[in-house]
């Protein structure tokens, strides 16, 4: 009896490790597994404009790109029209890690990175090609560069366009036109101090409120890209277009910095490369609406004039002492360095 229990003691100790074995086995298998194939990561991507922009469209092309060269491993969701908040919201949600992508203009992240502001300096760039030279060269990279502290990642500079004035008032056509407008801006300080000097009165208001607001009255107007307008059916509450191409406007795309780090390093390559990819269509698609849609815009029956050389002049002068303010909270150097880009740029480009 006690050489059966001895054998039935031994049988039972043998099966025991073996099922802790074969466990032990699947486990690794499984972990092995999940290292091969890697967890889903999925991104949130939101803009403020809706899905016919050249914007959004170019954001489709980079959710194309890194979903197919990532296999999958990265799936991405787009949200348009201000549906995950405006600019600032969804800026702050990147720094949360609550949201991963939004592509702003450089108006709302200077409220983030002050020294962005020198990019909405009035009449900086003189056309789009010196602007995606200094844009796309080492100043650009600099302050792309800054956004980290801030807990976000810039992949690469998009376009927005020059911004033009419409209004339900009268066509401006001198910067003595801009006398008591009341016109909607970002949220940025230097666009409000530079519409103040010249007479205007701006008012700042989510992008999303503003197609109400002009239906309302509550205010004459505003100031954004042609597409946008077109596309926003600026032109159904709204008289007067008139190309004071006063900024330059160029988007950012921006990835939370959590997200960001969280990647392998071959997927920050694919997601980087993917957006100056995505970019330069961005840039295409919007240099083509612009003709097209203005005369989209004439067609519908707004008051379309072109702004002179001459009345820009003026404008410059007017500004300049808000740009000289701006400069001093900036840093002249940093102000000092981007503009010395503009100049070798276009000396490059002549």
């Amino acid at each position: 009896m006690k050489k059966l229990f001895s054998l039935f003691v031994l049988a039972m100790m043998v099966l025991v490790l073996a099922a802790c074995g074969g466990n032990e086995e699947a486990a690794e298998g499984s972990e092995n597994e999940g290292e091969a194939s890697g967890e889903t990561k999925t991104i949130r991507a939101g803009i403020g404009l809706n899905d016919s922009h050249p914007q959004y469209l170019a954001l489709l092309e980079w959710k194309k790109i890194v979903e197919e060269k990532t296999d999958g491993a990265i799936k991405v969701e787009t949200y348009h029209s201000s549906q995950l908040g405006d600019d600032r919201a969804m800026t702050e949600a990147l720094q949360l890690g609550s949201q991963e992508v939004t592509i702003p203009s450089t108006a709302p992240i200077a409220n983030f990175v002050p020294e962005f502001s020198v990019f909405d300096f009035p009449f900086l760039f003189p056309n789009e090609e010196v602007a995606d030279k200094v844009l796309d060269g080492e100043v650009g990279d600099k302050f792309l560069g800054m956004l980290e502290d801030q807990s976000l990642v810039g992949l690469a500079y998009w376009e927005n366009g020059f911004r033009d004035v419409t209004n339900n008032e009268r066509a401006i056509e001198t910067a003595s036109d801009f006398e008591g407008l009341k016109l909607r801006t970002m949220e940025n300080d230097l666009h409000l101090d530079a519409f103040k000097a010249l007479g205007a009165n701006p008012t700042p208001m989510a992008f999303g409120e503003l197609f109400t607001a002009m239906q309302q009255g509550t205010v004459d107007g505003q100031e954004n890209p042609i597409p946008t307008i077109y596309l926003q059916g600026f032109y159904e509450v709204q008289d007067y277009v008139s190309t004071t191409h006063h900024i330059y406007s160029p988007f950012v795309f921006l990835m939370s910095k959590e997200f960001f780090d969280g990647l392998t390093e071959e997927q920050q390559t694919i997601v980087t490369e993917a957006a100056v990819e995505a970019g330069a269509l961005n840039r295409k698609l919007n240099r083509e609406a612009v003709a097209e849609y203005a005369e989209e815009l004439k067609a519908e029956g707004m008051n379309y004039n072109d702004v002179t050389p001459e009345a820009r002049a003026e404008m410059v002068e007017i500004v300049q002492p808000v740009l000289d303010e701006y400069a001093e909270k900036i840093g002249k150097e940093t102000v000092q360095e981007v503009y010395d880009a503009v100049a070798e740029a276009e000396a490059e480009l002549e």
